[in-house]
């Protein structure tokens, strides 16, 4: 097959039009086109006030495609289709004992998992919170007051990982060159998540959906042997002569094993520490800092899309903005939930944190996406968890100002671009719950970081109109936009310094989203396979 690309359609396009197209493309006659298949579509809204546009990359089967494809050699929009079907790298030999363990099951802890059952090495994996459907009740009876904050089933421990309740977004721009996105997303569709995620620029499944996908995966590792354990928090990774020997859990329980994969998200503070204290080698990285801001979604619509706001084929509008400020710090937009939700995502008590989710129809009210600052660990000097120390000193600052009762503490913009507390709110009322608190944010960051959000704010306004509106609400804080440390790892997959020992995903500092975080767990679980059969 034949990979077209740069194919551009009116945004009202028939099907009709795309074959015609194709045909232009290629000089063919209709009896020469056998069939195409849609690979990728996006739409160019660049002359938004004048005209939207489809692009799409297709597929396409036609007849003496040899002669076609040397006649476009050097057309850079016409390549042959690459292989993008997955090959596993091992499988366990018959009457292979050993099993690895895989510790978390976010995105990255499941697909390793998946991988490993799928070659028949049969894992065990173990997730401190619950199930995910009981992880749900406890994250949501929290966040509307029914139920008290649990520190072990949160929007950050459980099944499914901190991904469940986010906008479930699945595009990354991590380098693919072996097409293990291609795999993730096939594995998500095969769990029930729809075919479209296959071919839109920016998928998404959204978290109710993820719910269901995240039970069918559970489903399909035990039906390959794998064992999932929930409540089962690991208080030990055995290490006797930098060598990995099992875990410990919380409750006393030992499981011996030589291949341990630390799948564990960016908020397993505890076991950071724990890992840290063996002697495992942590060194600290970058990662940001902000605020959540929500306007009106038709706002950015309008902005956006101009005369097409509001067209369904398009959907809410989202943006990504960058700016970086006079005193050199850069401010960007992080995770933007078009049509969503402002979440509480603590995983400790006396903590507010906030985080971004979307539903997949995307129809709330108000837009949202964290505005943050970059810091690096010349910001927070001294011991390599020393990012895990700025972030519980701003979550404490956040409880505190938002009155100690998980209310976070917001302010409108116009009132913080101006340095004055803010005391009711205008037309943008916060979708955050429990619930926001005015006053003044100037002091829920460090100095540095508010210079900078205050100036890149007017600046975004520049690029969207209506983003630095006076009544738009800001919630803080945002601070858990990626892990604060990275648990280095070799060329095979393991740590540094401790055989056996698997560092993976977004809280050992090698990904960041559910998509980056699933191809993480594909490699990773190849190299645990390799591993495994070498030894």
């Amino acid at each position: 097959m034949l990979r077209l690309s740069e194919i551009k359609l009116p945004l009202d396009h028939t099907e009709a039009e795309i074959e015609s197209a194709i045909l232009d493309m290629l000089h063919l006659r209709a009896e020469e086109l056998v069939g195409y298949s849609i690979f990728k579509r996006s739409y160019d809204a660049r002359n938004r006030g004048e005209k939207i546009t489809a692009v799409y990359i297709l597929d396409v089967e036609i007849k003496q495609e040899k002669r076609v494809l040397q006649r476009f050699k050097k057309d850079p929009r016409v390549k042959e289709t690459p292989d993008m079907s997955y090959r596993p790298v091992a499988h366990a030999p018959q009457g292979f004992t050993e099993r690895p363990i895989v510790i978390g099951t976010g995105p990255c802890g499941m697909f390793t998992g998946l991988m490993l059952a799928r070659m028949g090495f049969r894992p065990i994996l173990l997730e401190r919170g619950k199930q995910v459907r009981d992880r749900t009740a406890d994250t949501f009876g929290f966040w509307k007051k029914r139920a008290d904050f649990n520190p072990e089933s949160n929007a950050q421990f459980g099944e499914g990982g901190a991904g469940t309740f986010s906008d479930g977004k699945l595009y990354s721009q991590v380098r693919d060159p072996q097409h293990y996105g291609r795999k993730v997303l096939t594995e998500l569709v095969n769990a029930g998540a729809s075919p479209e995620i296959l071919y839109v620029n920016r998928p998404h499944i959204g978290t109710f959906k993820l719910v269901g996908i995240v039970e069918k995966m559970r489903a399909t590792i035990e039906s390959l042997g794998g064992e999932i354990c929930f409540q089962s928090r690991v208080e030990e990774v055995l290490i006797e002569n930098r060598q990995v020997q099992g875990v410990r859990l919380e409750s006393g329980e030992i499981l011996e094993s030589r291949y341990v994969v630390l799948a564990i998200g960016h908020s397993a503070r505890d076991t950071f520490q724990m890992l840290f204290d063996q002697g495992v080698y942590i060194e600290p990285k970058p990662f940001s800092i902000g605020f959540r801001v929500e306007h009106p979604q038709p706002v950015i619509d309008r902005a956006r899309y101009g005369q097409y706001a509001g067209d369904r084929r398009l959907g809410a509008a989202d943006y990504k903005l960058v700016h970086h400020a006079k005193n050199g710090r850069s401010v960007y937009s992080f995770c933007m939930c078009p049509g969503g939700l402002v979440v509480a995502a603590t995983s400790e008590p006396g903590h507010v944190v906030t985080n971004g989710m979307s539903q997949y129809s995307r129809n709330e009210r108000n837009a949202n996406s964290g505005i943050v600052v970059g810091i690096s660990p010349d910001d927070y000097p001294g011991s390599p968890l020393g990012g895990i120390a700025l972030q519980r000193q701003l979550e404490k600052r956040a409880f505190e100002l938002g009155g100690r009762t998980y209310e976070a503490p917001g302010q409108l913009v116009g009132d913080f671009i101006a340095d004055r507390p803010s005391r009711e709110f205008g037309s943008v009322l916060p979708s955050y719950a429990p619930g926001v608190r005015l006053g003044d944010l100037g002091s829920s960051l460090p100095e540095y970081a508010i210079a900078a959000i205050r100036e890149a704010l007017p600046a975004f306004e520049k690029q969207i109109a209506g983003f630095a509106m006076p009544d738009a609400v800001l919630t803080g804080v945002e601070t858990r936009t990626s892990s604060p440390i990275r648990i280095k790892r070799g060329e095979d997959g393991q740590s540094v310094n401790t055989q056996g020992l698997f560092p993976a995903g977004e809280g050992a500092g090698y990904a960041g989203g559910i998509l980056s975080a699933g191809i993480d767990g594909i490699k990773t679980a190849e190299a645990v396979a390799l591993r495994m059969l070498a030894t």
